[in-house]
């Protein structure tokens, strides 16, 4: 692929952004491009691609149906798109090419659900690949992950790699959901060594990080507090107040005490109840994150979690419903790896900077697989591919160098190849 096509690709899939389990058009595009440019030996889609019983945070039946729908009106392919209904979006790509070892690449897909800038500043608005999508936007750079695993694909395979490359489009990374079915899918079994990526992270256009950690390992957590409705003037006695149980909780999770085994973090990121008022609420939600810098950390303020929740609850005389929602482990990328990633880009053109390591500071289900293939004997890391970024990730003004695009594909293309050779 041309610079030019790789920019073309990255503006098509930002103009038509789609969040969690609903990336429709992106399959289809997806699946459309690889099948024009790569000759490859198996493509997966739909619940092939992926272990569906193990999908988490899935949009309700008529999100989904929404979604499917803009895509067949964007004019995605009608029989592509019939293979991931119901949500089986993603995909897998297969290239076989003789004797050697299997490597995997695996980028994310989805986008999120925000609001894109339009001033005449932003690019994409300035350029015409705004987001056509109300309500949803690519502020974190998974198109540019996208083009950046066909480009792979395409240039591997006119390559001398001897192996076999998988690239593995994952859908529902931004609810840390996708990277499990992934995992738990046949399709990772036989990997040997694994490269995950990420445009950005605060390093500019010209600096590749090699190796990432400092994943936190997350788990995502729902209460939904039940009373008792009363006249909160004539007879506030007769309710039991599920708004005043919430609140507690929220109190109470932010003084779960830190631990000196390493970092953990607690948030409550939706809190809500109540109707009116003049009428003591009978119901109320929370939706709450924990985070730890080791899985370990995380089970330690998400077992304390959990008990505030029916503290609370017991203590207003309320019930709770506790729900686990999405979650992730922490992971740590290879050295041996990490050193062939290095190398490798310090001979790239237009990557003028390496750094060997650097610490994420969040969360990424890109772990799953990480630890899937390292727990298989396999090798994983995490790499990092500097793009200038006006806005920061997960604002309204995000935006990639395209530049960078073709730096990922290089990198990421001749590390494979180099993988090959080595076998560390």
């Amino acid at each position: 692929m041309t610079a030019d096509d790789l920019v073309s690709l990255r503006r098509d899939l930002h103009r038509r952004p789609e969040p969690a389990w609903c990336e429709f058009y992106t399959t289809a595009r997806i699946v459309d491009e690889l099948e024009s440019r790569v000759d490859l030996d198996e493509l997966y889609t739909g619940p092939d691609a992926i272990a569906g019983e193990h999908r988490l945070a899935v949009p309700e039946d008529d999100a989904l149906e929404d979604w499917y729908d803009r895509a067949l009106a964007a004019g995605a392919d009608e029989a592509t798109l019939e293979r991931l209904e119901g949500g089986y979006t993603g995909a897998v790509a297969v290239l076989e090419r003789g004797e050697g070892p299997t490597v995997g690449l695996r980028v994310d897909i989805d986008a999120l659900p925000r609001e894109e800038a339009a001033d005449a500043e932003h690019v994409p608005a300035a350029e015409g690949f705004r987001s056509a999508n109300d309500g949803a936007m690519h502020a974190c750079g998974h198109d540019a992950h996208a083009t950046i695993g066909i480009g792979v694909l395409e240039q591997v395979a006119t390559s001398d790699f001897s192996g076999t490359l998988k690239v593995f489009f994952q859908p529902a990374e931004e609810v840390v959901g996708g990277g499990k079915p992934m995992a738990k899918s046949d399709h990772l079994a036989d990997v040997d060594y694994l490269l995950a990526l990420h445009v950005g992270l605060d390093h500019p256009t010209g600096e590749v990080v090699a190796g990432i950690d400092g994943f936190l390992a997350i788990t995502q957590l729902e209460a939904e507090f039940t009373g008792e409705p009363a006249h909160a003037g004539g007879h506030p006695e007769r309710g039991r107040n599920a708004v005043q149980a919430m609140a507690t909780a929220v109190q109470n999770l932010y003084a779960i005490p830190r631990h000196d085994d390493g970092a953990t973090r607690v948030n409550a990121g939706i809190v809500e109840g109540g109707s009116a008022a003049n009428i003591v609420p009978e119901h109320a939600r929370i939706v709450a994150e924990v985070r730890g810098e080791t899985t370990n950390l995380m089970e330690y303020v998400r077992d304390r979690a959990e008990r505030v929740f029916h503290s609370a609850a017991e203590m207003h005389d309320c019930e709770v419903d506790l729900e686990t929602g999405a979650e992730a482990p922490s992971a740590t990328s290879d050295g041996e790896l990490v050193s062939i990633v290095a190398s490798v880009a310090a001979g790239t053109p237009g990557v003028d900077r390496v750094l060997e390591r650097d610490d994420l500071g969040g969360s990424e289900d890109a772990t799953y697989l990480m630890r899937e293939v390292q727990r298989n004997g396999g090798l994983a890391t995490y790499v990092g591919i500097g793009t200038d970024h006006p806005g920061g990730h997960h604002t309204s003004t995000f935006d990639v160098d395209e530049t960078s695009i073709g730096h990922g594909v290089d990198v990421l293309s001749q590390t494979i190849e180099q993988i090959a050779i080595e076998r560390p």
